[in-house]
């Protein structure tokens, strides 16, 4: 009797990483489906908010699941098309913004990995009869018996990991990265091979399914603006804002404070007097710190032992930085920097690596530089 083939199920989006990842997989000899998912849509998400009448364009979804269909097409697979709107809203949006209303910067695309794409989406595959999912993602993934071990992408410049890190390893057990070896010139290059249709698209650098648009814009819909003064380190009014929750702590763009000297950039926040703290200059002392407090901390494999030393993303697109970590309880964790860093931001990420290896991550609660909270 012929051995059954693994079933796997790839969540197609309508770009050139998922469909190139969709190729790989049908070359490796795996029965491949695909699943569109659909988790935004602007009029029924205005419905749960109690406000049909938010003015809020539709992002192009409609777009990219014409582009997935025709991939599905020309490839020969199986498309399944879903939505997880509500799902979407109640696990991902609400936890934005009632990040954004304490005046935090949340990472809504590790949220959505960590409950869509690896959770309602995968729960869904199995219902399908898939044995694993895959995704477009610059990772790759070692499955060693019962321990699975999430790796840095081959190629640096799209590394995904970061958005990887709230992974459980139970989640990493069924998942699939296809172009985790691959460089991104050698994707676009093997969609052209095949003549995919989305072979020269353009990726999309948008919030997860919310799309590219005006971001405070879209927030305004969403959390009533409360403008204030903007505020020189020296106590000076320099300008105006639409409300601290717009802005993120080392932001250039969008002040819109003029004069001499070199550029501006967001170093604080004053929020009992509603206050945004800028200064000039990339140095501004401001904006280091070398203690973090990191909580909700999620170790993929083995659980971190006091004082150890690992390797720390506070930001994507950061360089690494040398860390030790220490336990406060057993979802919490002191990070100590081996020198001060800048712009490490309240509500986002800090992701820990061994080299290679992805262990994991949490988010940034509060920043020291010293003993000295800084006020994020």
């Amino acid at each position: 009797m012929e051995k059954r083939k693994p079933k796997v199920i790839v969540g197609l989006s309508g770009g050139v990483d998922s469909s190139v990842s969709l190729i790989k997989l049908l070359e490796q000899g795996y029965d491949v489906e695909a699943m569109f998912m659909r988790n935004w849509d602007s009029a029924v998400n205005n419905d749960i908010l109690g406000n049909p009448d938010l003015m809020d364009d539709v992002c192009p979804q409609e777009k990219d699941y014409q582009d997935a269909k025709k991939v599905a097409e020309q490839l020969g697979v199986k498309l399944h098309r879903v939505d997880f709107i509500e799902e979407y809203w109640n696990s991902v949006f609400i936890f934005f913004l009632e990040e954004y209303k304490k005046d935090r910067t949340p990472n809504p695309d590790i949220l959505c990995n960590k409950e869509i794409k690896f959770k309602t989406f995968l729960d869904k595959a199995i219902e399908l009869g898939a044995d694993y999912i895959a995704m477009g993602h610059y990772a790759r993934v070692i499955h060693n018996g019962d321990t699975h071990y999430l790796l840095r992408g081959v190629d640096s410049n799209k590394d995904q990991t970061y958005f990887l890190s709230q992974l459980s390893s139970s989640q990493l057990a069924k998942a699939l990265f296809p172009i985790g070896d691959m460089l991104k010139p050698d994707v676009r290059a093997l969609a052209r091979k095949y003549n995919l249709v989305v072979a020269d698209k353009k990726d999309s650098t948008g919030v997860c399914f919310i799309g590219e648009r005006n971001f405070k814009e879209f927030l305004m819909n969403y959390i009533p603006a409360n403008p204030g003064d903007i505020i020189s380190t020296d106590g000076k009014i320099v300008g105006k804002h639409d409300g601290v929750m717009y802005y993120t702590i080392g932001q250039r763009r969008g002040l819109h404070i003029g004069g001499p000297g070199e550029a501006w950039f967001v170093c604080g926040k004053d929020t009992l007097h509603n206050q945004l703290i800028v200064g000039q200059g990339n140095d501004i002392e401001l904006l280091y710190a070398n203690r973090v407090i990191v909580t909700d901390v999620n170790i993929i494999n083995e659980r971190f032992i006091n004082g150890q030393k690992m390797q720390a993303k506070f930001r994507y697109r950061q360089p690494d930085e040398d860390i030790s970590v220490s336990w406060i309880n057993d979802t919490t964790l002191e990070v100590k920097c081996s020198r001060p860093v800048k712009a490490i931001t309240p509500g986002q990420a800090c992701v820990f690596y061994d080299g290679e290896y992805c262990l994991g991550g949490g988010t940034i609660n509060q920043v020291y530089m010293n003993d000295v909270l800084r006020k994020y």
